[in-house]
């Protein structure tokens, strides 16, 4: 049987990258899937090539959000699963004297108040399937500590503790929540870093390769599905071992 046999999941960031990534491994699996957004030419074209449905946000409007996920709620007859993909960087290359507060401020609304509030949005219908899954995607940078991308590490180390929280906010609910730490991979929104940042994470894995999207869909996959089933409040770092915690 498909692990995600006839599962209901939104991922948010999902037209292109790792979120396009999940989307296909969840609809292999056997989910039924909406993906959201704030790319709206993409993801429709992204939903259209991969049958999946198509949400627009903007994680950093509030209204956006909710509309967002009632219409994916509407759309698939419920949620049992939410991937909260969707985040920007903006600080890459930066170092902490050069950064502006409006680039912090929008990195931390999108990356960390986006993910709390898809998660509120959801609850509802997450609580009604019986089975509700949340996985956010953080990232192994707050984990070293990268340089020259402060208010990125920053808003992910704030995903990792606020995915702690909600498990234990929400697992009488029989909601896990878990976090994803995917190491830097090869995607569209990666082809900014400097070749010598690409060559410190090959060389330093215990793996010594470039890492692509499929690395990370089995994790993302496992922690959507029944055998996660009392695995909550972790995180998995997904990098070729170039961090191990």
């Amino acid at each position: 049987m498909p692990m995600l046999r006839d599962r209901r999941i939104l991922i948010t960031g999902g037209a292109r990258g790792l979120g396009r990534a999940f989307a296909e491994a969840a609809i292999a699996a056997g989910a039924r899937v909406a993906i959201a957004d704030i790319l709206e030419d993409a993801g429709r074209a992204t939903a259209e090539a991969i049958g999946a449905v198509f949400a627009p946000v903007d994680l950093a409007v509030p209204e956006s959000i909710e509309a967002c996920v009632a219409a994916a709620d509407a759309a698939l007859g419920g949620l049992d699963g939410l991937v909260n993909n969707g985040a920007i960087t903006n600080s890459g290359g930066k170092g902490m004297a050069d950064l502006d507060p409006q680039t912090w401020d929008r990195v931390m609304a999108v990356n960390v108040r986006g993910t709390w509030l898809a998660t509120r949005a959801a609850l509802p219908a997450l609580r009604a399937s019986g089975r509700g899954r949340v996985v956010n995607i953080a990232s192994d940078t707050a984990l070293w500590g990268a340089p020259r991308l402060l208010a990125y590490v920053a808003s992910k180390g704030a995903v990792i503790a606020m995915t702690r929280s909600l498990a234990r906010e929400l697992g009488s609910d029989g909601i896990t929540v878990n976090a994803v730490a995917p190491g830097l991979t090869l995607v569209e929104a990666t082809e900014y870093v400097p070749a010598d940042r690409h060559r410190l994470y090959v060389e330093g894995r215990a793996i010594n390769r470039t890492q692509v999207p499929d690395d990370v869909c089995g994790a993302v996959t496992y922690l959507l599905s029944d055998a996660a089933g009392f695995v909550t409040g972790q995180l998995l770092a997904v990098n070729g071992g170039f961090v191990m915690h």
